[in-house]
């Protein structure tokens, strides 16, 4: 962790609601007047997406039934922890982008998929901003938690993550219900040694959880909207807060446990706005404090 050069790091699988997390910390951001030293987790996988798909058959072809992108084979731990230490102790280190698709690519001239070389991170940042998947790995070679000042995880419950995965991936992808469901059993090991361990490391977690019929997701038509949820929002250490403002910031929340509160999942980006603010508010005067 550092004062003069703090980070915020957002964890959670794909379609957890990870890009609603990093729309209000745009917000902040831009309201604050902070310059954000943004890192997308994707950055970090060891493979561009040619290679990954090469690498996976090979996989298959040797028998390996658990081959996934949620591992260490596939990622760059390391990498990743590096980056994190450097810039917390020197505020800049090495970064650099993966080119999701031709909008992406075409300022590089370079093909969907692939890596622009490394870089370093611009000087005179005021935070380093990562979102992505390994946020709070912990493993016997790399401890990715132990840096960020602010590390947040984002996951829905499991039967609702699967009907988030299996709708965009038939109905966006094409996938048949067979394939993504073969993907789903593929990722499990790799899903419950290195992406669910992390939610143990984070200050706080947001969760949420559907109020309607999820029994089976395979058989799931839509995806149950932020009115039909609920957002679970647990807090490690709740010491410092301000829970009874929160509830008369948010319409029909509640206090479940003492360092847990619950929230109308159409008032999730709210809500993280009233927490995360001041988080923010006092990262920056910290940082002041030190420099001046």
């Amino acid at each position: 962790m550092s004062i003069r050069h703090p980070i915020i790091a957002i964890t959670g699988s794909s379609g957890a609601g990870t890009t609603s997390v990093t729309r209000t910390f745009e917000n902040i951001f831009r309201r604050e007047k902070i310059t954000a030293a943004v890192i997308e987790g994707d950055s970090f996988h060891r493979f561009d997406r040619q290679a990954m798909k090469a690498q996976a058959a090979a996989a298959e072809a040797a028998g390996n039934k658990n081959f996934s992108h949620f591992g260490p084979e596939n990622n760059l731990f390391a990498e990743l922890a590096e980056l994190f230490r450097a810039y917390g102790e020197t505020g800049t280190g090495q970064r650099r982008k993966y080119l999701h698709d031709a909008e992406e690519a075409a300022p590089h001239d370079q093909d969907p998929g692939t890596f622009t070389p490394w870089e370093d991170v611009p000087t005179g940042t005021d935070l380093l901003f990562y979102e992505g998947l390994h946020g709070a790995v912990v493993t016997p070679e790399v401890n990715i938690a132990q840096h960020p000042d602010l590390l947040i995880g984002v996951v829905p419950v499991i039967n609702l993550e699967w009907i988030q995965k299996l709708w965009r991936d038939k109905k966006q992808r094409g996938y048949s219900l067979e394939a993504v469901t073969d993907t789903i059993l593929r990722r499990m090991p790799d899903y419950v040694n290195y992406i669910c361990p992390q939610f143990m490391h984070t200050h706080v977690n947001f969760q949420r959880v559907p109020m309607v019929d999820t029994s089976n997701p395979f058989i799931a038509r839509d995806i149950p909207s932020a009115d039909e949820s609920m957002v679970v929002i647990r807090f490690a250490n709740p010491k410092g807060i301000d829970f009874q403002y929160l509830r008369s910031m948010i319409d029909d929340s509640f206090m479940s446990r003492a360092n847990t509160i619950v929230v109308p999942g159409g008032k999730m980006e709210l809500a993280m706005q009233l927490i995360f603010t001041p988080f923010v508010w006092r990262m920056m005067e910290r940082q002041k404090k030190v420099s001046s």
